[in-house]
C-alpha cells in the first residue's frame, strides 16, 4: 500500500467510500480492517468504530485509529445492532471469508448497509498476483501482494451476498492502469482509466459494492405511526321520541 500503485488504488477507493457513506444514516457504524482507508470519515453516525483483526502482524503494533481488536468471524456485538459495516479488502485478508460475511449479516440491522472493496482477480493486477505466486513456488522473485490471501471475484461475491439475502445496490469497477512501481509510468497510463471504464469496465483492478440486508416478511414503520390520527367514530342516528310516536300512530291509523 506504500507504493505508487498502492497510493493510486487507495485514492480511488477512498473517493468511492466517501461518496457512498456520506448520506447513510443510523446510530452505529463499524469498519473492519485496513487502517490506510478511512471508510467512515465522511459518515455522520454518532457511534463509529474501527476494528483490526488480532493477528501476529498487528500484535503489539500501535495503530492510531483502532478502537479494538476482534475476531471478524465473532464480532462483540449483538444481532441486529449495527447500521453500517465497511469492509475494505477485509474478506481477502480473512482466513474464513464466508464466516466473516455471515457474521456481518448477523450484526447488521434489517435494511442495514455493507460496503465492500475488493481486488479483482480478472484484471492486470490479479494476473500479476497469480503470476508472482506461481514464480514464488520456484523461488523466483517476490509475491506482488505478499500479505493478501485469495482474491475473491466480483460475481462470486455477489452470489455470496445473494445467499445471505443481501440486495446489491451499487457495483462498480475502477483503476485500469497496470500495477507499475513508477509514478512516471502511472501517469503515462492514465488514459486507461477513461478508456477502460467505457470499453472493458469489468476488468478494473478493484471493485466496489454497496449492499442492503433484506429480511423477508418484515415491514419497517417510520416515525409517523405514532402520530396517526384515529378515525372519527361513525355517528349513529337518533330517533326523537316525538318522531317515534308519530310513526307509531301512523301505523295504527293505517290499520
Amino acid at each position: 500500500m506504500d507504493s505508487p500503485a498502492g497510493a493510486y488504488l487507495l485514492a480511488w477507493e477512498q473517493a468511492q467510500l466517501d461518496e457512498a457513506v456520506a448520506d447513510l444514516f443510523g446510530y452505529h457504524a463499524l469498519q473492519l480492517g485496513i487502517p490506510e482507508l478511512q471508510g467512515l470519515r465522511a459518515n455522520r453516525m454518532p457511534h463509529r468504530w474501527f476494528a483490526l483483526h488480532e493477528t501476529p502482524e498487528h500484535s503489539g503494533k500501535q495503530v492510531a485509529v483502532v478502537d479494538f481488536y476482534a475476531d471478524f468471524t465473532a464480532l462483540p456485538f449483538p444481532a441486529n445492532s449495527i447500521d453500517l459495516l465497511v469492509l475494505p479488502h477485509t474478506l481477502e485478508f480473512s482466513t474464513d471469508p464466508h464466516a466473516t460475511l455471515r457474521e456481518v449479516e448477523r450484526v447488521l440491522v434489517p435494511e442495514g448497509k455493507v460496503v465492500i472493496c475488493g481486488l479483482n482477480p480478472a484484471s492486470l493486477w490479479g494476473l500479476r498476483q497469480r503470476r508472482s505466486r506461481w514464480y514464488q513456488r520456484f523461488g523466483w522473485g517476490a509475491v506482488f501482494l505478499p500479505q493478501w490471501g485469495d482474491l475473491i471475484g466480483y460475481w462470486r461475491l455477489r452470489d455470496w451476498l445473494r445467499l445471505l439475502s443481501f440486495e446489491v445496490d451499487v457495483g462498480r469497477f475502477g483503476c485500469y492502469r497496470p500495477a507499475v512501481d513508477s509514478v512516471k509510468w502511472l501517469r503515462r497510463w492514465s488514459w486507461l482509466d477513461r478508456v477502460g471504464a467505457r470499453w472493458w469496465p469489468i476488468f478494473g483492478a478493484t471493485y466496489f459494492v454497496v449492499a442492503t440486508k433484506r429480511v423477508r416478511g418484515m415491514r419497517l414503520l417510520g416515525s409517523q405511526w405514532r402520530s396517526v390520527a384515529q378515525r372519527n367514530p361513525a355517528t349513529v342516528p337518533v330517533v326523537q321520541q316525538s318522531q317515534f310516536a308519530a310513526v307509531k300512530n301512523g301505523e295504527k291509523d293505517s290499520v
